[in-house]
């Protein structure tokens, strides 16, 4: 596991892209990355990242994990877990209470802990400075998740 850095922007996008294109994760310019670089946590391989995610701070007790994502010729490795695992022992040493997500992988994180919550209790800082960017807005299939920690 590895902190990025802002020379890894690249790295970062060469992951992301191939799930930005099928709409499952929201784009993100590379001055967003860097303004968020040391929320990202990474799994290197060969010079590459094979797995990221990063830990949003919305509040003194609540966070998001975003951006996941594990390549596709890694994926049912455990990969995600251990990302996922990373953010929430990061998120608790902050002393955040709640981790939140929204995701298509709904199983995924609820083996890991997180239960579903309606929509409308995501918080609107979220759905106004990320959701309505996304391409699916307003009309999401994306399920909200939270996790006390």
């Amino acid at each position: 596991m590895i902190k990025p850095t802002l020379k890894d922007i690249n790295n970062i996008q060469n992951l992301l892209n191939p799930f930005v294109k099928d709409g499952i994760i929201l784009k993100r310019e590379d001055d967003e990355i860097a303004t968020n670089i040391r929320s990202y946590v990474a799994i290197k391989q060969d010079n590459k990242f094979i797995a990221i995610g990063a830990l949003h701070i919305y509040s003194v007790e609540l966070a998001e994990i975003r951006s996941l994502a594990v390549d596709n010729n890694y994926q049912k490795q455990g990969l995600g877990k251990k990302i996922v695992n990373a953010l929430e022992k990061e998120a608790k040493d902050l002393g955040i209470k709640k981790l939140l997500t929204l995701t298509y992988q709904k199983e995924f994180f609820e083996k890991l802990g997180f239960i579903e919550i309606p929509k409308e209790a995501v918080p609107d800082h979220k759905v106004w400075s990320d959701c309505i960017k996304c391409p699916h807005f307003p009309n999401c299939n994306e399920v909200s998740l939270i996790k006390n920690i």
